[in-house]
């Protein structure tokens, strides 16, 4: 890299590599730990986040563009990442809608989906659901078809595919080669790296291109039949022993090109393939195929995504929607929880809510909204962290794909969260205002569910948030705990306001449960003229007035505090929002 005037070290991964892929062609990128084959595929397909890239890429003889790139092409990753809680069909559905232009309808969308689904053999599996890996659902096997069906949905022209057969036995890998093999089939370019396959496996490629570790390219060709051409070419090299008959050429490939061999032999397998016809008959087809065919336009689309931002949000939404009712295990529990929570303190603090003559009495209840408000919003914004850390791997995988932008997804999670709390505060907002005892009256039962909705959403919306700043759930995790202490030790409960000092004033006002016990106090008590009779002292003064003086809770206030909980709501959804745009923790 100094020699070609970059002074700072810089570690290089790939060294002059050059070559051709194309239609109908299954080529193979094999190499050893270290060679580089996947940071190549990366490259290719514009997955790679961080490094420098210097060269030139080509597609039908035009500099690749990645935004146009992105709309002809496919990557199947080879972890496999899907949206747990949605069927096989539904994971296809939702890709071939975000990814077909509009001008596809939708009847010709299921077709498209149902013809992929007979091509990797996934029609028996249509209405299973996708699960967790090692988990529950489908098996490592479906989920790579399942992987492949995603991006052919697509209708891509190209498709890289990472490891297809990693972690898969001999019959569960002969099935995904069967797929990839019905793919290429198809016409289009494929492209696989691929550790050490067997022979059967290593067969179904059409053409190779080996790398050594460092980076460099030491074969880029034909296999031929039984690798013929490969091992020819290899045996040609004096001092590398023949292969053996019945012998796997990739592995025997793998072995005779190791760096070992390379320093028995002294020589350089990359020079020696750079001095080779092999090399110079490969250039010649890079230079033919760099030049644009008569007559064939460069590829252009007039905007970055297939769909429009309503047709994005809508189909996000689609998704989320499925998910959400699918998923027990968070919105089930998450019902029960309210129901059980709700009830609970209904039972403890019954009938409290018209005891407002002493000062116990009305500090009791204050008590009550306090335990109410923090133990059901911690609970909310910890267990939303554990669905957003799921979805949010989702998310970096569909939105490298060119499925939609950040905004739509941001909508589509926080709309389906509104749904579910709506229905869960009304749940837990009656269970406690009516067993509690607080005055029936259409206004105060009215602001008394606002706040609690409020305070869920902006503690579910708080939860999304934190995820979407932090490398992990663990630190997530940590960094909301700190803060939810201290939301707490400054709501008004255990120190009220009057009686913070100064210098600590401040974050009373910056802690939305203080806001929300303000809320709720002020609207169910705020307008209470009858005398309170407090402990030690002769003088009585109206509820109005103790709320005001001891707690700092002023009715003429409340309007204020019904806006600030929409401010502090759209605080965190923009945070949330901005942070799934320009934060990506995932490094490739």
């Amino acid at each position: 890299m100094k020699i070609q005037g970059i002074e700072e070290n810089r570690l290089q991964l790939l060294q002059d590599v050059s070559g051709v892929f194309r239609p109908g062609i299954l080529t193979a990128l094999v190499g050893v730990s270290g060679a580089g084959k996947t940071t190549l595929m990366d490259v290719l397909a514009g997955r790679k986040t961080g490094g420098y890239i210097e060269g030139s890429i080509n597609v039908s003889g035009y500099p690749k563009n990645q935004e146009t790139f992105a709309r002809v092409s496919g990557y199947c990753e080879q972890n496999d990442i899907h949206s747990p809680h949605v069927t096989v069909y539904e994971s296809l559905i939702y890709s071939a809608w975000l990814r077909l232009g509009p001008e596809v309808l939708k009847e010709i969308r299921k077709m498209f989906v149902d013809e992929v689904m007979d091509l990797v053999e996934l029609t028996t599996l249509k209405d299973s659901l996708v699960g967790l890996p090692g988990v529950d659902g489908l098996s490592t096997e479906q989920r790579k078809r399942l992987t492949i069906a995603v991006e052919l949905v697509a209708n891509p022209s190209i498709i890289f595919m990472d490891e297809p057969t990693s972690g898969l036995d001999a019959r569960a890998a002969a099935i995904v080669m069967r797929t990839v093999r019905n793919t290429v089939d198809t016409g289009r370019t494929v492209v696989c790296t691929i550790h050490q396959p067997s022979i059967d496996i290593f067969e179904a490629f059409d053409e190779l291109l080996l790398m050594k570790r460092g980076g460099q390219v030491i074969y880029a060709g034909p296999l031929g039949r039984r690798s013929r051409k490969l091992t020819a070419y290899f045996e040609a090299i004096p001092g590398v022993p023949n292969i053996k008959t019945g012998y796997n050429p990739a592995t025997w490939m793998l072995e005779v090109t190791a760096a070992s061999i390379e320093a028995q032999l002294d020589v350089d397998f990359a020079q020696i393939y750079a001095d080779s016809d092999l090399y110079e008959r490969n250039q010649e087809l890079i230079r033919k195929l760099s030049i644009p065919a008569p007559g064939y336009q460069d590829l252009y689309f007039p905007t970055k995504y297939s769909q429009k931002f309503i047709a994005q949000c809508t189909a996000c939404f689609w998704k989320q929607y499925w998910s959400y009712w699918r998923n027990p295990r968070y919105n089930a529990i998450r019902f029960f929880m309210t129901i059980l929570i709700g009830s609970l303190f209904g039972l403890i603090f019954w009938g409290k809510g018209d005891q407002t003559a002493k000062q116990q009495d009305l500090l009791n209840l204050l008590g009550a909204m306090y335990v109410a408000v923090v133990f059901l919003g911690a609970t909310t914004a910890a267990s939303v962290q554990s669905v957003i850390s799921i979805e949010r791997t989702v998310f970096y995988r569909e939105r490298a794909a060119g499925m939609y932008s950040a905004l739509p997804y941001a909508f589509a999670q926080v709309a389906i969260e509104v749904v579910y709390v709506s229905i869960q505060s009304f749940i837990y907002s009656t269970l406690l205002y009516s067993m509690i005892g607080f005055h029936w009256t259409v206004g105060k039962f009215f602001l008394f569910y606002y706040f609690m909705f409020m305070c869920f959403m902006y503690f579910a919306l708080y939860g999304m948030m934190v995820v979407a700043l932090t490398p992990s759930p663990q630190f997530a995790g940590i960094l909301m705990s700190f803060f939810l202490t201290l939301w707490n030790l400054f709501s008004g409960f255990l120190i009220p306001r009057t009686r913070l000092p100064i210098w600590w004033r401040w974050y009373y006002w910056a802690s939305p449960v203080a806001w929300t016990l303000n809320g709720l106090v002020t609207s169910q008590l705020g307008d209470n003229t009858s005398l309170l009779e407090i402990l030690g002292q002769d003088f009585r003064p109206s509820v109005k007035q103790f709320l005001k003086d001891f707690l700092g809770y002023d009715q003429d206030f409340l309007p204020f505090v019904i806006i600030v909980h929409i401010g502090f709501a759209c605080l965190f959804f923009f945070v949330f929002a901005y942070s799934i745009r320009y934060l990506n923790f995932q490094r490739r």
